[in-house]
């Protein structure tokens, strides 16, 4: 019998969680990057069901992994809200947002990753996970794996997160979303939020992204809820009207960040959707590659020490600007969304000063926002043994940097 390949660490899922975690540890742990695996069920590029909006904070973290935003995007400049009032809010916000579609944006860190040392394999899914003594295993489509740490990367429904760490659903919301095709030459620079059918009880929103297609504007539309059960008709009637006669729709759980669940266990880290993500609007992506910063300092700490229990991650996480934030969150859907909403949307509808507040501490931006600090580059060995130190070989750059 072939003995089981065995690696120090198995990241499951290449998204931004899981490449935000390999990028990072290659940053600062080099070393371990070199030993770590990363695997993903489907091929790259992968079609991937959410909006695709990066705010400024994504692009900040994004800058502190020496990456650039290298595929075709949206800039958005301007809001329109829709809160119950007789007129839409609009919002001028210079550069709020870029729209991407998740199919190049996730293949663009991925391939990153890859292009940085760190092992891809991709077609490979995680069928179980269990513990082995001191090792974790694996059993993948491709054969079993045993591995000393594991990383769960693999989004809401994450079975690392089910067989290691907490098997509670936690609290799921759902999004329905649809592309509608744009008659214009260009895609507009306006996003939309319409909070409308708030007092008729969804706990949620509608909303229009602008995006590209393979070169051709549409609207991303979609609805998102916090109540996944139950809100199937619901959800689908408020997207017909977005999206009337477009057959092709596309749902997704969303798993929210609860500060009360773990993030951890001996062995196992959670990142990304595995983990929990902001429960007022859904929005996963600038949260993923900040909780692959915290895994990657928690990874290269541990690995040095000899202890890979990882007793303090969820504690870091909930006391960081990350869990802060998500925190903060969580109280604005509760307020957004609960019985006094129709108080708190007239603040948010008269007031331009809680408006361009609300604006910056979302996107990143403010004073609310501690800057993003560029992870530090660790020295690393070359082949003839020399030491490179802090600046990076041209070797090391991807080809979107090197243009």
């Amino acid at each position: 019998m072939p003995a089981i390949e065995r690696r120090d660490l198995v990241i499951v899922g290449g998204g931004p969680g899981g490449s935000g975690t390999a990028l990072a540890l290659e940053r600062i742990a080099p070393e371990l990057a070199a030993r770590t695996l990363v695997l993903d069920r489907a091929d790259f590029p992968r079609d991937k069901t959410c909006a695709g909006g990066l705010i400024p904070h994504t692009l900040e973290l994004l800058e502190s992994l020496d990456l650039s935003l290298d595929v075709p995007s949206v800039r958005v400049d301007h809001a329109r809200v829709e809160a119950g009032g007789s007129e839409a809010l609009a919002i001028p916000s210079p550069g709020c947002c870029w729209v991407i579609r998740r199919r190049e944006f996730d293949a663009m860190l991925l391939a990153a990753a890859r292009a940085r040392g760190v092992e891809v394999r991709t077609g490979v899914a995680v069928r179980d996970a269990s513990r082995s003594g001191e090792w974790i295993r694996l059993e993948t489509t491709a054969g079993p794996l045993e591995a000393r740490a594991v990383v769960g990367a693999d989004g809401s429904g994450s079975l690392v997160r089910r067989r290691l760490v907490d098997a509670d659903e936690g609290w799921i919301a759902r999004a329905v979303m649809s592309d509608v095709p744009i008659d214009a030459p260009a895609a507009p620079d306006v996003y939309e939020f319409d909070f409308r059918d708030v007092p008729d009880g969804l706990a949620g929103y509608a909303w229009s992204f602008p995006c590209l297609i393979e070169g051709r504007p549409h609207w991303n539309v979609g609805v998102y809820s916090l109540r996944r059960g139950g809100e199937g008709g619901r959800l689908g009637r408020l997207l017909e009207k977005r999206a009337e006669g477009v057959a092709e729709r596309k749902a997704h759980p969303i798993r929210l960040y609860d500060e009360g669940r773990p993030l951890a266990a001996p062995g196992v880290l959670l990142v990304g959707d595995a983990g929990g993500v902001d429960p007022l609007l859904g929005e996963g992506i600038s949260f993923a590659l900040e909780y692959g910063r915290h895994a990657a300092l928690t990874l290269r700490d541990a690995f040095a020490a000899g202890d890979l229990r990882f007793p303090d991650y969820t504690a870091r996480i909930a006391g960081s600007p990350l869990g802060k934030k998500l925190r903060r969150l969580a109280m604005g859907a509760r307020l957004f969304y609960g019985p006094k909403s129709a108080f708190w949307f007239r603040v948010a509808r008269f007031s331009r000063t809680a408006q361009r507040i609300g604006m910056n501490w979302y996107n990143g931006v403010g004073l609310w926002n501690p800057p993003v600090v560029a992870l530090p580059r660790a020295e690393r060995t070359s082949v003839d043994g020399s030491r490179y130190g802090t600046a990076e070989p041209d070797h090391w750059r991807t080809t979107w940097q090197r243009q």
